[in-house]
């Protein structure tokens, strides 16, 4: 099978390729094709999976492209994990509206708005090219904001396009090791958005075993969740909430602490990662040895704004992987009909009651050779349910925004997000990423 991986000089597509060059089963992958806009970071990636490679017998065959057409062509799955307008980009997002005192991060807030008014029209014409190049292939998101991305990729290819986020796969099997159970032998129940959802059950021989965790303050101090809101807050709630909430239940406390950082976590990261691609520029032999001890940094200081600076991030978290067990996982399933049980970005239909049939929400999944099927899940509370519907209000004026290249909608967008507190604060922040993302003023009327 061919694999299209459309970004393909980003610095996390090795976990990806590692992932598929660990798969030994039938109807595995054996040609991986790289496309990326930027020829100087792909060549960089291509170095350390080609090192990859050398660690295996018959790894995967590894081409890179500038030209998307190559990449789509004969493609069975096609992972996209674009990022538009760069690192650079993403600093921006961050410290337009931190400039304001609002919320800056890449995905949650005006940032993640700002985020997707650049990337949606790139995602459509790729949807749009994917249709004709391969229209028998499944697109699984990366792309962020991934529910927002994943929803408009799904007007052009339907439900053949699958969000995925390791955030709330990651909270189950923390929930899980809490308690002492093998996470790969309990079952979740969780509802929400990308990077806005609650966990409200966890199954383990046939009942319940979540309150357990929730009420013993002791055992949740032990899982990132219980520290970053804290036991109160939890019990009060009765669920589990994935860590993005934070931003939303905690808004004061993180943008004081982003802003009395030394650098936002986009500044950080570009930093980083132009060292990174130019010391592989400089000494291409050592790609893979550099990409490893710059992933251990990236890794350990995600999210950093919710610890204190003496607290580190769990290590089971860094080691155990995330989203590109997932991809594979979904793959393994379609092509081989090996039926799985995971937490998806799909259509809603009438899975999350209150929300539109098209609106792509975060539900855990069966997935099969037909593709994902939604599970059922339990009502939502009114506190829940009603944060939910207003950001999913959001992003679809978002996509509206950019499919009409409209200014007024995207102000509107702006000015309804929960994390934006006036009307004329949302004019102002369209302003300030106008002036500082040009491409982004070339998108809008």
């Amino acid at each position: 099978m061919k694999l299209a991986i459309l970004g393909g000089g980003g610095f996390r597509v090795p976990l990806v390729y590692g992932a598929v060059m660990r798969d030994q089963g039938t109807q595995r992958v054996d040609q991986v094709s790289l496309y990326d806009v930027a020829p100087g970071r792909l060549d960089a990636i291509g170095q350390v999976l080609r090192q990859l490679g050398e660690e295996q017998e018959q790894p995967p065959r590894v081409e890179t492209t500038t030209d998307l057409n190559v990449a789509l062509e004969g493609a069975d799955f096609v992972f996209s994990a674009i990022r538009v307008g760069g690192l650079e980009g993403r600093t921006a997002d961050e410290r337009v509206a931190l400039d304001l005192g609002l919320l800056g991060q890449e995905t949650t807030g005006p940032g993640g708005l700002a985020y997707g008014l650049r990337t949606l029209p790139t995602a459509v014409q790729i949807a749009e090219r994917a249709a004709l190049m391969c229209p028998q292939a499944w697109v699984i998101n990366f792309t962020n904001p991934a529910g927002m991305i994943t929803e408009a990729m799904q007007q052009i290819l339907g439900q053949r396009v699958i969000g995925i986020c390791d955030s709330p796969i990651g909270l189950g099997r923390r929930a899980a090791r809490a308690l002492g159970h093998d996470p790969d032998r309990t079952s979740v129940s969780y509802a929400g958005l990308n990077h806005l959802g609650w966990l409200t059950g966890l199954g383990h021989d046939g009942r319940d075993v979540l309150p357990e965790l929730i009420q013993d303050d002791q055992l949740l101090a032990t899982i990132e969740e219980g520290r970053l809101f804290g036991a109160e807050w939890i019990q009060a709630l009765g669920c589990l909430p994935n860590e993005y909430l934070y931003y939303y239940y905690f808004t004061r406390d993180a943008v004081r602490s982003i802003r009395g950082g030394a650098e936002t976590r986009g500044e950080f990261l570009l930093s980083q990662q132009r060292t990174f691609y130019d010391a592989v520029a400089a000494r291409p032999g050592t790609a893979l040895a550099q990409w490893r001890q710059v992933r251990q940094e990236r890794d350990a200081t995600y999210m950093k704004e919710g610890r204190t600076a003496e607290e580190s991030r769990d290590a089971a978290d860094i080691a155990g992987g995330g989203y590109e067990g997932v991809a594979l996982a979904i793959m393994a399933a379609i092509t081989r009909n090996e039926r799985a049980t995971m937490i998806l970005n799909v259509r809603n239909g009438a899975t999350i009651p209150g929300l539109p049939p098209e609106a792509v929400v975060e539900v855990p999944c069966t997935v099969d050779a037909d593709g994902p099927h939604p599970l059922a899940t339990a009502p939502l509370p009114g506190d829940q349910l009603g944060l939910i519907q207003q950001v999913k209000a959001v992003e679809q004026l978002t996509i509206q925004a950019a499919g009409t290249r409209s200014s007024a909608l995207a102000v509107k967008a702006l000015a309804l997000h929960p994390l934006v507190d006036s009307v004329n604060t949302a004019r102002t922040l369209l302003r300030g990423y106008r002036s500082r993302l040009p491409g982004l003023d070339s998108l809008l009327d």
